[in-house]
């Protein structure tokens, strides 16, 4: 669902078909596949989220962290089977339909993909502000909730929206580029946690300390605190949509995406108990003190100018993050138009820069929204936490849509086919199944986190409502029916549709 990328460094065009629309064409190549998935993961989740894991659950914030990995991974062999048995570039929304063949379902997932993309890039515009006052050294002129701060993440978002009407051109170098400016700024902060070891100031016994302010029991503690690092661990699934540009799909993408969860883990893991082990959590889990990585590299090198620079290796991540995101909503929206379950206005492509106009806009505008609510909420006493909610509502979408995608893996076992595939642990499907629907519990978020359901709730009414205009439409104007005319090119509109 994120930016293909063309060997050539440009995003490719297929000529318009006669008298339609231009159509959009995407390409990558393979061997940057470990790289794109480490890119994907990585990114805003551990960048913005650290201090408020930590909030949940006191030092140890590593557990939430793994927690949310191992759920990630276990959902990621449902993926692997499913990618490697269609390796078509729709998705979740295509293996719902491949799984169930109920239209409105298959759109709801494909919709609901589309929102995380969507919140996902809100809460890196809000990051990207946030990172910017720090790098500018504005903490005490600009605090939570300031309208500079809204300013800033509103101008950022209107910039991805931009750059993602002007065609990216994401080549591989852009993204090789900013993913290694991500892994730097995170080695960076092990790397210092590491020295303050050596010089004695990091105190690890703060790293097994359970200490939840909602006095939940740890159990409870640990599972809302992971429902929000979840948040950190997707893009993984992002992937699939790579399938049929990657050579020998059964073989590679077990190993990559593997790996590339894996070693996502690790990184996580270890900034989660240096963040803990150098920052007391109070001082770090607090919006005013700035973000909570900038606040480790304070601490553990008081002497360095690193915190000066990182703010601004924070600010390419969480660029990198809203980029791709915003890029896979506007063409999943795009794509949902072109099979006319939603309005044809949607699909409108502009005449020279081949880019899903209608789409972008409307897909920024919903972003404005969820910008203005959040930074304006952060400002109040009883809002401070609600910078997390984007990030948790983002995680509350995925979270919904991969139990569904870990029972289509059970349900299309009775679907064989002819080639070689990956085929997942039989047990595996039914442990991701019941721990994602479980995370995605009332029962799995902090009073505070409740208000996810809320923006999750409205964003699924508003597409429901374009679904409903549609469908009278189509019934009443066209005498059509409103349905998913062909699932497989979902996300993927290369193809022409005639």
């Amino acid at each position: 669902m994120s930016g293909h990328v063309d060997d050539r460094g440009g995003t490719g065009v297929i000529d318009a078909p006669q008298g339609g629309q231009p159509e959009l064409k995407r390409v990558m190549g393979p061997k940057l596949l470990l790289l794109f998935i480490v890119g994907d993961i990585l990114g805003t989740g551990v960048y913005a989220l650290t201090g408020s894991v930590a909030g949940e659950v006191g030092g140890a914030a590593w557990a939430p962290f793994l927690a949310a990995f191992i759920v990630a991974t276990i959902t990621a062999f449902s993926y692997l089977e499913l990618v490697t048995k269609y390796p078509q570039a729709a998705g979740a929304a295509l293996y719902t339909h491949k799984a169930f063949g109920i239209h409105f379902i298959t759109f709801i997932i494909c919709f609901a993909v589309m929102c995380s993309g969507i919140t996902s890039a809100s809460t890196a515009s809000n990051a990207f502000a946030g990172f910017l006052r720090d790098g500018l050294g504005m903490k005490e002129q600009w605090p939570a909730g300031s309208t500079p701060l809204l300013i800033i993440a509103l101008g950022f978002m209107a910039l991805v929206a931009a750059i993602n009407f002007r065609g990216v051109g994401e080549s591989v170098k852009a993204n090789v580029v900013l993913t290694m400016v991500e892994l730097s700024g995170l080695l960076l902060v092990i790397f210092i946690g590491l020295y303050a070891v050596t010089q004695g100031q990091a105190d690890f016994s703060r790293t097994v300390v359970f200490d939840s302010p909602s006095d939940k029991s740890t159990f409870f503690a640990i599972t809302a605190a992971t429902s929000l690092a979840f948040f950190a661990m997707v893009g993984f699934e992002d992937s699939v949509n790579m399938a049929e540009e990657t050579h020998d799909p059964a073989k590679n993408f077990p190993k990559m995406m593997l790996a590339g969860l894996g070693i996502t883990g690790v990184i996580y893991v270890l900034v989660s108990i240096t963040a803990v082990a150098l920052v007391p959590v109070g001082t770090l889990a607090n919006p005013d003190e700035g973000s909570a990585l900038v606040q480790v590299v304070a601490a553990g090198a008081p002497n360095f100018p690193f915190d000066k620079v990182f703010p601004f290796i924070g600010m390419f991540a969480v660029a990198n993050s809203a980029l791709i995101n915003m890029l896979m909503a506007s063409r999943l929206l795009y794509g949902m138009s072109k099979q006319e379950v939603l309005p044809p206005f949607l699909g409108k492509v502009h005449a020279t820069r081949r880019t899903p106009w209608a789409a972008i806009l409307f897909t920024t505008a919903i972003a404005f929204g969820l910008i203005i609510y959040v930074v304006r909420a952060n400002g109040s006493e009883s809002g401070a936490s609600t910078v997390t909610l984007l990030g948790g509502t983002t995680a509350l979408l995925l979270l919904c849509v991969f139990t569904v995608v870990n029972i289509a893996v059970l349900v299309l076992r009775r679907d064989p086919v002819e080639h070689k595939h990956f085929t997942a642990p039989s047990v595996l499907p039914y442990l991701g199944a019941a721990l994602c629907a479980f995370l995605a519990g009332p029962w799995a978020r902090s009073e505070a986190q409740q208000e996810q359901y809320k923006i999750a709730g409205g964003l699924l009414a508003v597409g429901v409502v374009l679904w409903a205009i549609t469908w009278l439409a189509n019934r009443f104007f066209f005498a059509k029916k409103t349905y998913m005319r062909d699932p497989e090119e979902l996300g993927d509109p290369d193809h022409e549709h005639h």
